[in-house]
C-alpha cells in the first residue's frame, strides 16, 4: 500500500526497515507505567514512535498496540485524529505558518504564499533536501505577536516575509536558530522525544514571556488591580487592596468617559 502526497509523489505506507527496536519498546513500556491506566500513555507514545521514525508507521502503531493491550485499529483512530501526528515523513523542521484569523489579517497569508513559493513545496510538503516540512497552522494561541510561525513547535514572533525566507534559509544551511521566546531549535525527532516525556534539559533555556504577554500584568500594576478575596465556606476572605473603579476594567473602557490623556494608550 502507498499513500499519494499533493506532489504527486509516492510515499510507502510501509518502508519495511522500521528503526522500532527493543530500546524504543522499554521506553513505551516505561511510558505506560507512569499512569495509572496504561492507555493514558498513548499520546506519549505516539510522540516516541515519530522521534524514531520521523513519522507514524504502521509498525509504530502495532507497536502502540501490543505494549497496551489495544487493537492497531485503536491506536490508529488516535494517530489519524489528531494532526500533531504525522503519517508522511517529516523534514529535519516541521515550519508552520499561522494563516488563522488575526495571523492571517496580520500578513500570514502573505508569509505562507511567499514560503511555498521560496522553498517549492505546498502545504503539508517537504523540500527536496529533506529539510524543510512547511504547514499552515491553525490558531497558536499567540495572538499577541501576530503573525506567528512556529519551528518544531517554538514560537517566532512578529514575522514578515522577508523575516520568515531568512528563517529557513537559516535552517536549511544548519545556522544556529534560537526561538524568541525558547529554546534553541532542535531537529523534529529531537523535538518529538522532549514531547514523548524524555526531556533534554532545556526547559527553562530562553525567556517565555515578553512585553505583548506581559501587557496585562503592567497594567494591574500600574492602576493597582488585584483579584478578588476568597469568599470559600468556612474561611476568611483575603486582604486585598481596593479594587478598581468598574470604568478602569478591562473591557469597560468603551461604556466611560474619559477626559485625561494619560489613559488613552492604554
Amino acid at each position: 500500500m502507498a499513500e499519494s502526497t499533493s506532489t504527486n509523489k509516492t510515499v510507502p505506507y510501509s518502508t519495511g526497515d522500521s528503526k522500532i527496536g527493543e530500546t524504543t519498546i522499554a521506553e513505551m513500556r516505561e511510558l505506560a507505567a507512569r499512569y495509572p491506566v496504561g492507555r493514558s500513555a498513548l499520546l506519549p507514545m505516539l510522540h516516541l514512535v515519530q522521534s524514531v521514525e520521523g513519522r507514524v508507521t504502521p509498525e509504530g502503531i502495532e507497536a502502540c498496540a501490543e505494549v497496551l493491550g489495544l487493537t492497531g485499529a485503536e491506536v490508529s483512530a488516535v494517530a489519524t485524529f489528531y494532526t500533531m501526528y504525522k503519517r508522511r515523513p517529516v523534514g529535519d523542521y516541521h515550519v508552520g505558518v499561522c494563516t488563522n484569523t488575526l495571523c492571517a489579517v496580520m500578513g500570514g497569508d502573505l508569509i505562507f504564499e511567499r514560503l511555498k513559493d521560496h522553498l517549492d513545496v505546498g502545504n503539508d510538503e517537504t523540500t527536496e533536501d529533506g529539510k524543510i516540512t512547511l504547514e499552515h497552522l491553525e490558531c497558536n494561541a499567540a495572538c499577541d505577536y501576530a503573525p506567528v510561525m512556529m519551528v518544531n513547535w517554538e514560537f517566532f514572533d512578529d514575522m514578515t516575509p522577508e523575516s520568515a525566507t531568512q528563517l529557513v534559509d537559516d535552517l536549511r544551511t544548519g545556522t544556529e536558530v534560537k526561538s524568541p521566546r525558547g529554546a534553541t531549535i532542535c531537529t523534529w525527532k529531537e523535538a518529538e522525544r522532549v514531547l514523548a516525556g524524555f526531556p533534554d534539559g532545556r526547559a527553562d533555556e530562553g525567556p517565555t514571556g515578553g512585553k505583548a504577554t506581559l501587557a496585562g500584568l503592567r497594567l494591574a500594576r500600574e492602576r493597582n488591580w488585584t483579584a478578588p478575596g476568597s469568599q470559600a465556606s468556612g474561611t476568611a476572605p483575603t486582604q486585598s487592596a481596593p479594587g478598581p473603579r468598574p470604568e478602569d476594567q478591562p473591557g469597560r473602557e468603551s461604556q466611560a468617559v474619559h477626559t485625561d490623556d494619560t489613559r488613552k494608550e492604554d
